[in-house]
């Protein structure tokens, strides 16, 4: 379903306060917490010019419904940057409204004017209402995610 009353913008300076809620919110959906100076820090890096990150809103009226973070970086396949959407959060109650599609088909656009040669994320396996829309927006690959925590 597509809201047509949804617009999507780049973060910006006075969508602090905003954000943070949603931040909160999704951080709470992933049963973690951050220290205030990370939170703070992740911030200032989505508005920093010289930081490769990058923040997006969804807002439908006056009122923040959802966010995106990307980060572009290089890579040892490409001579073009990558693009990795590290956060995709939309509120609950707009869920199914097309406000996660928007968000993704942002990045797109973004990662296309910067000349990214591809676009990936990762998902909890057991995320089963978002990999509904990945499904149909993307494809999903056969590579499975190691971590060390440092």
């Amino acid at each position: 379903m597509k809201n047509t009353s949804i617009k999507i913008a780049p973060l910006s300076k006075t969508d602090y306060d905003f954000w943070l809620v949603l931040w909160q919110d999704y951080l709470s959906f992933y049963e973690t917490a951050l220290p205030l100076s990370v939170i703070e820090a992740t911030w200032r890096n989505i508005l920093d010019d010289n930081v490769a990150i990058y923040g997006f809103g969804a807002w439908e009226r006056d009122v923040l419904v959802g966010f995106t973070h990307v980060v572009l970086h290089p890579n040892t396949w490409n001579t073009t940057d990558c693009c990795y959407l590290e956060d995709l959060y939309v509120s609950e109650d707009v869920r199914g409204q097309g406000v996660g599609r928007a968000l993704i088909e942002q990045v797109y656009a973004f990662a296309n004017e910067k000349d990214c040669n591809r676009v990936y994320w990762v998902t909890q396996e057991d995320n089963t209402s978002a990999r509904k829309l990945y499904d149909d927006i993307a494809s999903l690959t056969d590579m499975v995610q190691y971590r060390k925590n440092l």
